[in-house]
């Protein structure tokens, strides 16, 4: 029924709005008024106040493409090209130059179609819950006095918490189309930082409950399509790797090794069968396996832990967490006392007083997952010097001001002189602190890639002892602007793994690893295990 309703409805949307198209038949022109006001507030579209309905939807209407349905659209030539990249689709130089083509060239291969994001929105509980792990939906559940039987299943959980969904947000006098704060009341704000983190939505800088809440809800979707895409390759590789090597495998196993695959496989073996009547059994359920065991269990596996080999998945994302906090505890023991100070600092954290460097260390490692103040003195750290003049120059302080028309000032003193006329317009708060707060955001993102690249070799070493990083003799520019990011990425995030950073590379490495582990898991392979350890090793020494 619900299948036919909806299309029912892209029928009659089709016949009755020849000329406006989606946007008058769209999810947000059923939404309750604050809903309307969520949206824009989550994705920072300012809007009048009071406002009538019609305001609301026009203000949505135009940025509806932008963020709800093919955000790609906005994204520069650089995301384009690595997007392009990681589906496999390789782009010429000249095609690089041309924005238009690459935004067709990702259409292409996106997620989704545009009518099947714009269906998306009409019921958000079928995906808005997909992303959250098992503890946060037995949470919810708990909270809310949800009833669900035993054994306590992923998909169990999803099924009770989606049947009570609406009644929940009534409760809550809220709505449930684009969900209010309710939804996450079971999260603390290190489990929101965690998700966006996890997820590849950085928020290094927000501490803000309701700021953190506005990121998870506006980055669900495209985080739930990641993730589908994610758990349909895993499977994929699982079945791939099975179907690859089970000849192999099969003919070099012992016979007990045969008796136990089909005992943890469900295959009947008679009583009295010989080695290669056992090697035929096998390979004669050979297709069942890959369609019911294998790769079901690698498919259920990137969801939760319910299955065997979903334990092992699970152990992997362990495994990789234990990779990131190795690597950063190692940079850890190499910073200095005002580097770990002004790290904990950032984040809020208070610092007993005469406290050891061992003790600071340990501060830090605790918090190393703990959201960072916004835009605080640290801040100001890793901005070019050109960024820093721009700044005191149209700070509208006059002594910050006078620090930029020298030409001899210092990097140093740039960063000096920038951290007193920011507090100066914290403290003053109003315009000149939204100003200070505009231009960090617009400064920080435009040097998302290009940190570092221009600083000179002085500022690079003086940046470094900052950390208490001792610097190589000979060590080329490239060299000591590499370490240099490594630093303030660590810095930055802690052991989360925002996208594009080392951690994430771990968790990729592991995952691929682990894949292959899930394709041999029922036949209890060993050799599989052993190679993932391995690989984990392998990426944990890179860092």
């Amino acid at each position: 029924m619900r299948l036919l309703s909806t299309v029912l409805s892209i029928a009659l949307a089709a016949n009755t709005v020849v000329g406006s198209g989606w946007f008058s038949k769209a999810a947000y022109n059923k939404w309750h008024e604050t809903e309307l006001e969520r949206w824009l507030s989550d994705h920072d579209i300012p809007y009048p106040t009071p406002a009538d309905r019609k305001d609301l939807e026009n203000l949505i209407q135009k940025n509806w493409d932008t963020f709800a349905v093919a955000p790609y659209k906005s994204w520069d030539t650089d995301k384009l090209t690595d997007y392009l990249k990681s589906k496999g689709v390789e782009t010429k130089e000249s095609a690089k130059a041309n924005k238009d083509s690459l935004v067709n060239q990702v259409a292409n291969v996106w997620y989704e179609t545009e009518d099947k994001a714009q269906t998306a929105w009409t019921d958000v509980k079928d995906w808005i819950l997909d992303t959250w792990t098992e503890s946060h939906l037995k949470a919810f559940a708990d909270k809310h006095g949800i009833p669900v039987p035993q054994p306590r299943t992923r998909d169990t959980l999803l099924q009770k918490i989606r049947a009570n969904y609406e009644t929940i947000a009534k409760k809550a006098g809220d709505t449930a189309s684009y969900p209010g704060d309710w939804l996450y009341d079971t999260w603390s704000e290190s489990d929101l930082k965690e998700w966006l983190d996890t997820h590849g939505f950085p928020a290094p800088q927000i501490t803000d409950r309701n700021r953190l809440i506005a990121m998870v809800r506006r980055n669900s979707r495209l985080a739930y399509l990641k993730a589908q895409e994610q758990k349909a390759s895993a499977s994929a590789s699982a079945s791939a790797a099975y179907a690859t090597l089970t000849d192999k495998l099969i003919d070099a196993w012992s016979e007990s090794q045969l008796k136990e695959f089909c005992d943890k496989n469900g295959i009947n073996v008679p009583q009295g069968s010989k080695i290669n009547e056992l090697r035929a059994i096998v390979r004669k359920h050979r297709a069942d396996l890959l369609g019911d065991t294998v790769s079901a269990s690698a498919a259920s596996a990137y969801g939760a832990a319910t299955s065997k080999a979903g334990n092992q998945y699970a152990k992997a994302t362990n495994d990789a967490s234990l990779a990131a906090q190795d690597a950063f505890n190692t940079a850890v023991d190499s910073w200095s006392d005002s580097r770990l100070k002004a790290y904990l600092d950032a984040r809020g954290v208070p610092i007993p007083q005469a406290s050891k460097t061992d003790e600071l260390r340990a501060l830090v490692r605790r918090n190393a997952h703990k959201a960072a103040h916004p835009y605080s003195a640290w801040t100001w750290d890793d901005l070019s010097y050109d960024n820093l003049k721009k700044y005191l120059s149209s700070s509208g302080n006059a002594a910050a001001q006078k620090v930029a028309d020298r030409s001899s000032a210092t990097r140093d003193e740039l960063v000096e002189a920038a951290q007193s006329a920011y507090a100066s317009a914290s403290s003053a708060g109003g315009n000149s602190y939204a100003s200070a707060t505009s231009y960090l955001a617009q400064a920080t993102e435009a040097a998302k890639k290009s940190t570092f690249d221009t600083w000179s070799e002085s500022e690079l070493k003086a940046y470094l002892d900052s950390y208490g990083i001792p610097v190589p003799q000979g060590s080329t520019l490239n060299e000591l602007r590499a370490e240099a990011r490594k630093q303030s990425t660590y810095f930055k995030y802690g052991t989360t793994n925002p996208a594009s950073t080392a951690f994430a590379k771990i968790g990729e490495n592991v995952k691929g690893a682990y894949q292959w582990v899930m394709a041999h898991l029922a036949a209890g392979s060993e050799v599989a295990k052993k190679k993932a350890g391995e690989k984990v090793a392998d990426v944990k020494e890179e860092l």
